[in-house]
């Protein structure tokens, strides 16, 4: 493109900026007509407009006719005429040439496992974090640390009650309305500070975020500046960082300087050099050269570029330090990850599938540790990836999705990515974190002093995998540090355990300590290591192995005998103090095919039924279950929405005691359906958890399976006229509309639930409980018998048994091959009651009575007056009458 053409471009571009800023019209149109560009008419159509940008408008007509030789002819002019002018749309024009490569280059987000080429558009990635501007004391600190699930997600919405800091609201006016000049961004390794600055940068260039505050926004990454050579001006540096030249750069800088905001990203990657603290150095020219990180440090001291604004980031264990430099009025806001509600929109986003995001989500939610550690986002993006892949190879979605494995991937991510730089081997820094994880599960403290870290530390600062925290005590500071969460540290803890430490093989004393320690922990069972044992059955998976040493780091042989003869152990002696979900969680974990059906197979009885299971706990449960073909007996509680997915392992149990809450007639009828197809059960107990709230017919559901035959028992809730009932068919033809069954029992019709039996031509026993046996269930029941001929006996218990029903009984005849039998209470006279036994059969009517071994009250009290009557006034013994009597 030729010069008048670049020119004329220039003018059309900025053409409404040049109507609104023109002022010496008249002398550039009279240039113009000098130059034999402009003719007299619409020269004087120009002049007699009224305002400066009516003349420009009528202007354009001229320009446009007069094609690029014309426009380029007022570029000149107004060079001339107006340099300031052309000067700040020259700037502009630079600025927004930038804006369109930042836009370009940050709208796309390489992910750490994308091939070469691969990326993925930010927008379907980021999620606001949330951002916190306040510090919080010891005692929140300790509880944001120990807290998960729930309780953790209600702890963060406790801190961020006045609302999350937004991106557009972090150099907003104070309270006092002052506005800062710099914002610390801090946030610990993972949690998406440079994914914030790069959405920072995205905003602002697409017009959306600081469109009025900032000109000109510079990203300089800390961990680039420690690549530049040499010596280096700010205005170098800021070159190196962005497609600008160094004479554009110092032409934006000196036309507005307070509107100038540089974000530096990784703060805590800068290499210091020792003396920062002690620096004297008169460094205040933006030209002025010298070393990288030293230009650095005087912009963050404000002796360069005073009226500019300052966002940096930085992890926990780096921000005192950065406090320091600073200069000016600066804000301290905290990234502290993900909210419940972020963690959804971030699943939402990344699988951009309703079903698959629905099935992710909900499968994560129920694992209390998995929901928490998605709190960081590194660790959400790990879990969403892992399961995408599940999705794709058509795998089961949970699988690599334990626990352990998960946090395995984060720590390898870190030291892959963020553990550039550090003076120990990955083995060694390992083994300190565990020995100071391990230290802290001992004496219960998530909180450790900066001394004890410091002597088993050798950089605790430089450490991704730390965070740092200072708290006012008096007068003083306090220095503290700890691991990201509880569950990290108990990660650490498990990993120190079974480490094998290649230095210290040769110490025999060293390697017995340990091995001690572990003994000692197993047989201690103590409930805050419940989760250290958990993660060190999934340090011995072999997948989880693998990716170990790939690091340098090896698992000691002796661990695994150890940790399977302790739990096989357990299982045979039935001594579970810390619950049989414990035992499934440390199998699913260890997902070791083999020996889950070695543990299975000798577990007797799993009780699980101290409370409902969780989502996780039935997931752990049904993982145990496919691995066996057969097992002994198992008691659970269930909630609906869990039985489904148990149902199908459950006709594994010989003996199996279920409770679900709140189930439907469909079931508990797939229940029935599933286990009476069943062929290991031997027994089947489904009890109901009842919502008082709402009305449920059937109590309990139990479910008897002999070598012939299969007996179904209902337990009613307060039905009107019966408490129970049991049907007994043949093991090979179960042919039941239980849906009809099921309608009959909730109509609380007796009459329609006897009618209904009468299509159960396979009925071989039936037995029932009722209040009361009147005359007309008499009846039915006789009709009911000689409608079923495949009816060989029938029990009836009743509380009481009428006279007229004793009556009917006696009159009746039964079937031939059908036994009835009647059992009761019947009032014999005014005293007391009479146990009654009827016998029905094809010989006819049999009946006994016995007197009921409990005196009635009423009656007790008429014969003690009776006797006091009888004796003479005053010489009536109380207890002497009552022992006669």
């Amino acid at each position: 493109m030729d010069q008048d053409s670049e020119r004329a471009r220039f003018v059309d571009r900025h053409w409404d900026k040049l109507v609104q800023r023109v002022q010496n019209v008249m002398a550039i149109t009279d240039e113009l007509e000098s130059a034999g560009m402009l003719q007299p008419e619409p020269h004087c159509k120009i002049r007699a407009a009224e305002t400066n940008q009516e003349k420009m408008r009528e202007l354009k007509e001229v320009l446009n006719s007069g094609g690029d030789e014309v426009k380029s002819a007022f570029y000149c002019i107004l060079e001339k005429r107006e340099p300031s002018l052309l000067r700040d749309l020259q700037i502009s024009s630079v600025i927004d040439e930038y804006k369109k490569r930042i836009c370009s280059e940050y709208q796309f987000v390489t992910e750490y496992n994308s091939l070469p080429g691969e990326h993925v558009l930010l927008s379907e990635r980021f999620t606001q974090p949330l951002i916190l501007q306040k510090h919080r004391d010891r005692i929140e600190r300790e509880e944001e640390i120990r807290s998960s699930g729930e309780r953790f997600q209600q702890v963060l919405g406790s801190r961020s009650s006045g609302g999350s800091l937004h991106l557009n609201s972090l150099f907003d006016p104070d309270e006092d309305g002052i506005s800062p000049r710099s914002v610390i961004l801090q946030g610990n390794s993972g949690y998406g500070k440079s994914f914030t600055v790069q959405k920072i940068m995205m905003d602002w260039a697409s017009g959306d975020l600081y469109k009025e505050r900032f000109d000109i926004v510079f990203h300089l990454k800390c961990k680039e500046i420690n690549r530049i050579p040499g010596e280096k001006s700010l205005v170098e540096i800021l070159s190196c960082s962005c497609s600008l030249t160094s004479h554009e750069i110092s032409q934006i800088l000196q036309q507005s300087p307070e509107k100038v905001l540089v974000v530096i990203d990784g703060f805590d990657e800068l290499k210091l050099p020792q003396d920062i603290n002690n620096d004297t150095s008169a460094h205040t020219d933006l030209l002025q050269k010298a070393r990288p990180v030293d230009t650095l440090c005087a912009l963050l001291r404000r002796r360069i570029l005073l009226k500019s604004f300052l966002l940096v980031s930085s992890r926990s264990t780096a921000t005192d330090t950065l406090s320091k430099l600073l200069n000016g009025p600066q804000r301290f806001s905290e990234i502290v990850g993900f909210s419940e509600k972020g963690v959804e929109e971030y699943f939402q986003k990344f699988f951009q599938n309703e079903e698959r995001f629905r099935e992710a989500y909900t499968y994560v939610k129920a694992n209390e540790t998995l929901i928490t550690a998605c709190s960081i986002p590194v660790v959400c993006w790990i879990i969403c990836t892992t399961i995408q892949e599940r999705f794709k190879d058509g795998a089961d979605k949970t699988s690599g999705l334990e626990t352990t494995s998960i946090y395995v991937d984060f720590v390898c991510t870190l030291l892959e990515h963020h553990c550039q730089g550090l003076s120990q081997s990955v083995p060694t820094l390992l083994r300190s974190l565990g020995q100071l994880a391990e230290r802290g599960m001992r004496e219960q403290q998530v909180l450790l002093d900066e001394k004890s870290v410091i002597e088993t530390i050798s950089d605790p600062t430089g450490n991704p995998f730390l965070c740092k925290f200072l708290f006012k005590r008096r007068i003083h500071q306090e220095t503290m540090f700890s691991f990201m969460h509880l569950s990290f540290q108990e990660f650490f803890t498990a990993l120190y355990y079974v480490l094998l430490d290649e230095e210290k093989k040769k110490k025999k004393k060293r390697r017995r300590d340990e091995e001690e320690s572990l003994r000692k922990l197993l047989m201690d069972s103590k409930p805050h290591f419940e989760d250290v044992v958990k993660f060190a059955f999934g340090l011995l998976n072999k997948d989880v192995r693998s990716t170990l040493e790939e690091h340098g780091l090896l698992i000691r042989p002796e661990i695994q005998d150890h940790l399977k003869e302790w739990i096989l152990e357990k299982v045979k002696d039935g001594f579970l103090d810390l619950g049989g979900e414990f035992i499934l969680h440390c199998l699913y974990e260890l997902h070791e095919e083999d020996f889950v059906k070695e543990v299975m197979g000798s577990w007797k009885r799993i009780d699980l039924d101290k409370y409902f299971l969780s989502r996780a706990d039935v997931c752990a449960l049904l993982y145990c279950c496919q691995c066996c073909q057969r097992i002994e007996g198992i008691s659970l509680f269930l909630t609906s929405e869990d039985l489904s997915m148990i149902l199908p392992e459950l006709h594994k149990f010989k003996k199996a005691n279920v409770s679900i809450k709140d189930p439907s007639d469909s079931d508990l009828i797939e229940l029935i359906n599933a286990l009476t197809r069943g062929q290991t059960l031997s027994s089947q107990r489904v009890q109901e958890k009842r919502n008082l709230q709402s009305r449920q017919d059937i109590s309990l559901l139990s479910i008897n399976k002999e070598p012939s035959s299969i007996c179904i028992e209902f337990d009613l809730f307060d039905h009107p006229d019966m408490e129970s009932f049991s049907l007994t068919f043949p093991l090979s033809s179960i042919n039941i509309d239980w849906t009809r069954l099921y309608q009959i029992i909730h109509q609380r019709d007796f009459n329609a639930f006897l009618s209904v039996l009468h299509s159960f031509s396979n009925l071989e026993k039936m037995e029932m409980r009722v209040d009361s046996l009147t005359e007309e269930f008499s009846v039915q029941i006789l009709q009911m018998s000689q409608k079923c001929p495949s009816l060989t006996e029938l029990k009836v218990k009743a509380r009481l048994l009428q006279k007229d029903a004793i009556e009917i009984l006696k009159s009746s005849n039964t079937r031939p091959g059908c036994v009835m039998t009647f059992n009761g209470r019947t009032i014999r006279d005014g005293d007391c009651d009479h146990r009654v036994e009827i016998l029905l059969n094809d010989q006819g009517f049999s009946m006994t009575q016995t007197p009921w071994v409990d005196i009635n009250v009423t009656a007790l009290r008429r014969r003690l007056e009776k006797l006091k009557s009888a004796s003479l006034p005053g010489a009536v013994d109380g207890n002497k009458d009552t022992k006669q009597l």
